[in-house]
């Protein structure tokens, strides 16, 4: 069995921590790290450093951001009355592709799933219900993945955001079932929000 010098290995095994680098990958960037000037392993390093020194959760949407509240929450040409509620900080990135929503955003960063043991305490709900009791908010679109975890967070949610007399919309499934917002191009995800519906 081919054995690497140590820190290679090591390398190796810590790039196949990564989520979705096997081994093989593992080995392919651990040798293109090898190749590369020393100025570039540098300038990775420090930017994986940076963003673990520098980036936090907006206090607010619970977004990443390296300034609280972030730029999205404190931006005065969005729309304070529109809330966008989505699982993960890459899903608002999909809906920002789309340049046509302008309100403001939530992550709850999950969503419910009893097999994993995720509950409504894991996912950023209490701050969202804050934000309705001390903001004008009209409208909150459920813009979660359309998976069975999804659709429990979305009628989750509705349930218990429906009483406070706020208007609740799923957004339209002209998303694939089963899939992640982060694989949705920018003309399915348009449809998606212009099509969304009460629920």
């Amino acid at each position: 069995m081919l054995e690497y010098a140590e820190p290679v290995a090591r390398l190796i095994d810590e790039l196949k921590r990564l989520p979705g680098i096997g081994h093989k990958s593992a080995q392919r960037i651990a040798f293109h790290i090898l190749q590369a000037d020393t100025e570039k392993v540098e300038n990775l390093v420090n930017a994986i450093k940076e963003v673990k020194e520098k980036i936090i959760f907006c206090s607010l949407c619970n977004n990443i951001t390296d300034i609280d509240p972030c730029r999205y929450c404190t931006s005065p040409t969005r729309d304070q009355k529109l809330i966008c509620v989505v699982e993960e900080p890459h899903n608002l990135v999909t809906v920002e592709k789309t340049r046509e929503y302008h309100g403001l955003y939530h992550v709850l960063h999950g969503a419910l799933s009893p097999i994993r043991g995720i509950g409504p305490e894991e996912l950023k709900i209490k701050n969202l219900l804050e934000r309705m009791r001390s903001a004008e908010v009209e409208e909150i679109i459920l813009a979660t993945n359309p998976t069975t975890e999804g659709e429990a967070t979305a009628n989750y949610l509705s349930r218990l955001l429906k009483p406070l007399g706020v208007k609740v919309t799923r957004i339209a499934m002209g998303l694939p079932v089963g899939s992640d917002l982060e694989y949705a191009d920018e003309v399915t995800m348009h449809k998606a929000l212009t099509n969304r519906h009460e629920i």
